[in-house]
């Protein structure tokens, strides 16, 4: 059994680093895919508060395809380069979105979120998926998430 619960109170590069560590400890030795990817939506769900979505997409030609996530229900498919995370696979760059309101082409699967963070996973200089994080909380997300969740998917690339 895996108990990874973060230190309340703790920095936010801290919780980054606890929650990649604990990322790195429960998908170690574990070959499939989408297995650590539940894994790992639920340990993001565990780890950062305010959230109402925490988990991927996968990168299927010129579309995402939904992947493991915690949450309500979301949209399958996004064409690759629409909406926030539509637009992380086809630039390679993290999303950092204060108000998913005022995002051109913002396609909202839940109508409570309010921010978004998206993060690609490159592997082989290749966007293999990316994650999504949503919050109701407007300007949910700062700099210092973006880099954790930066390191985190760095760190897993090669595990999903």
């Amino acid at each position: 059994m895996f108990d990874f619960a973060p230190d309340t109170g703790l920095a936010t590069p801290e919780r980054y680093r606890q929650m990649r560590d604990a990322a790195l400890a429960l998908t170690d030795g574990e070959s499939d895919t989408i297995a650590n990817m539940a894994n790992l939506a639920a340990l993001m769900a565990e780890f950062l508060p305010d959230l109402n979505w925490a988990g991927f997409y996968r990168v299927s030609g010129r579309e995402l395809v939904l992947g493991p996530f915690i949450g309500r229900p979301a949209c399958i498919r996004i064409p690759v380069g629409q909406g926030v995370c539509g637009a992380a696979a086809e630039s390679g760059k993290t999303q950092l979105v204060e108000d998913v309101h005022a995002f051109p082409g913002h396609i909202a699967c839940d109508a409570a979120s309010r921010s978004e963070l998206v993060v690609p996973i490159v592997r082989d200089g290749e966007v293999i998926a990316v994650i999504d994080l949503d919050s109701p909380v407007q300007a949910r997300f700062t700099q210092e998430d973006a880099a954790g969740l930066e390191a985190l998917a760095t760190a897993i690339a090669e595990r999903v």
